[in-house]
């Protein structure tokens, strides 16, 4: 009768476990849905207010006139190239920081931690750092967009904490047999880490991806606009009129709705493909990366 009763138990939290992650669910993608049934539905379906998650009278007039337009194009390479260096570059200074913060013999690496941690909760604020990137010149630079933010205090500790999980012994051995720390490193260190960086890899690539408030402050010029900046001026608007005059008769088949629809699966998509191929290395990175503080 007990095992029955523990049996009976772990079923029924199981069953609201799956009932809140189910609500969870909905609750995300049903929105994203929506968008890309607005996006390829036609003009009447959506004045009339009847597109929900489905498509309705199918029309793909909206993406013609966002892949049509060099702007955007131009834009979507700019960011993945602002993506590819910021990821690159972030992982890299990532690295060189958190492995020396796991030696023990390090002096004053208590203090450098704590000098990290402090960052995650206090910080100059807004109008010191755009005074800081305006004096150093970077004002209408991409590298406004890449030197700010290039490695954060999270993803520092989660890749400081599963370097601390591999055996002292792997290094040690490698030291008897003459390689350097860098050589360590590169060879030892980083090979068993595969799991942990491409987990941070991508969460520095969304990061980037997604930003738009620094390159709405630091950036001017419309040639160094990311993606998610044109987006923002999309749905907001200001660039919806330009987009359909440039596509003449058929601008009478789109509304502004299906415009910034398709401009926001534009932008999102290539996130989204990347997304599935690192998602297999989420758990095991984070929660390694947690065992040790």
């Amino acid at each position: 009768m007990t095992n029955n009763k523990a049996l009976t138990k772990i079923r029924v939290s199981d069953i609201v476990i799956m009932l809140i992650v189910g609500v969870a669910m909905l609750i995300c993608l049903v929105p994203f849905l929506h968008i890309i049934a607005v996006s390829l539905s036609s003009k009447q379906e959506i004045m009339s207010d009847r597109v929900t998650i489905f498509p309705r009278g199918l029309d793909w007039h909206a993406y013609e006139i966002v892949f049509q337009d060099s702007r955007m194009l131009w834009s979507m390479g700019l960011t993945i190239m602002l993506t590819v260096a910021f990821t690159a570059l972030s992982m890299v200074m990532s690295i060189f920081a958190a492995y020396p913060l796991t030696k023990e013999h390090l002096k004053g690496r208590s203090f450098f931690m704590m000098l990290i941690v402090f960052t995650m909760f206090f910080s100059g604020g807004l109008i010191p750092e755009y005074l800081l990137v305006k004096q150093l010149g970077l004002l209408d630079n991409l590298f406004s967009l890449i030197l700010p933010g290039m490695i954060s205090a999270f993803n520092l500790i989660i890749l400081r904490s599963f370097f601390s999980t591999i055996p002292a012994s792997l290094e040690e051995s490698a030291h008897l047999d003459g390689s350097s720390h860098i050589g360590t490193l590169l060879r030892i260190v980083l090979p068993l880490s595969m799991p942990v960086l491409a987990t941070l890899s991508l969460f520095y690539a969304v990061t980037r991806w997604n930003g738009f408030m620094d390159a709405l402050f630091y950036i001017t010029n419309s040639e160094l606009y990311p993606i998610q900046l044109k987006l923002y001026q999309v749905v907001m608007n200001s660039m919806v009129t330009d987009l359909t005059a440039q596509e003449g008769a058929v601008q009478m088949d789109v509304v502004p709705e299906s415009i910034k629809a398709a401009s926001i699966m534009f932008a999102t998509a290539p996130i989204l493909i990347v997304y599935p191929w690192l998602q297999r290395y989420f758990v095991s990175g984070i929660m390694i990366g947690a065992v040790k503080g």
